[in-house]
C-alpha cells in the first residue's frame, strides 16, 4: 500500500497566521514598552489638543461673526426651558390642587345655599299665611260679603 499524504491548507493557513501574530505580538508589545513610544504618543496627544482648541476657538470666533449660538449658549438655553418647564409643571399641579379644593368649596356652598332656600321659602310661606289669617280676623268689614258677593269695604 502506498502512503498517501494529503495537503490540508486550512493547518498551513493556522499556522501561517499563528506564526504572524506572534511576531506582530512581541513587536507591538516591544514598542509599547519603550518610553520613547511613551513620549511621542503625549507629544501626539498635546498636538491634538492645540489643534482642537484653535479650531474650537476659530468656530466660536466665526460663530459670533454670524449671529449665531454656540454650542455652551444653546445648551444653556435648553437648561432654562427645561427649568421654566419644570416649574410650568409645579404651577399646573398647585392650580389642580386649588381648583380641587374650590370645587368643594363650591359645593358645599351650593347645598348649604339650598338649604337656606328652603329655609326660606319655608318662613316665606308660614308668613304669608300668618299675614293673611290676622288681616281677615283684625278687619272682619275687608271681607267679601259671602251673602252679596260684594267685596266693598263697609263703612260705619
Amino acid at each position: 500500500m502506498s502512503n498517501h499524504t494529503t495537503f490540508d491548507a486550512f493547518s498551513l493557513w493556522k499556522n501561517l497566521y499563528d506564526q504572524t501574530e506572534n511576531v506582530w505580538r512581541e513587536s507591538i508589545e516591544q514598542a509599547l514598552e519603550q518610553k520613547s513610544f511613551a513620549e511621542g504618543l503625549g507629544q501626539f496627544q498635546n498636538q491634538y489638543l492645540q489643534y482642537q482648541g484653535v479650531v474650537n476657538g476659530m468656530t466660536e470666533a466665526y460663530l459670533k461673526q454670524l449671529n449665531m449660538p454656540t454650542r455652551e449658549e444653546i445648551a444653556s438655553v435648553a437648561t432654562l426651558i427645561i427649568n421654566v418647564e419644570a416649574k410650568v409643571d409645579d404651577l399646573e399641579d398647585q392650580i389642580d390642587d386649588v381648583t380641587i379644593d374650590h370645587k368643594k368649596e363650591i359645593e358645599t356652598l351650593k347645598r348649604s345655599i339650598t338649604r337656606l332656600d328652603k329655609k326660606l321659602d319655608t318662613v316665606i310661606e308660614l308668613l304669608s299665611k300668618t299675614n293673611v289669617e290676622p288681616a281677615q280676623n283684625a278687619n272682619p268689614a275687608a271681607q267679601p260679603n259671602k251673602a252679596t258677593g260684594d267685596s266693598s269695604v263697609k263703612k260705619s
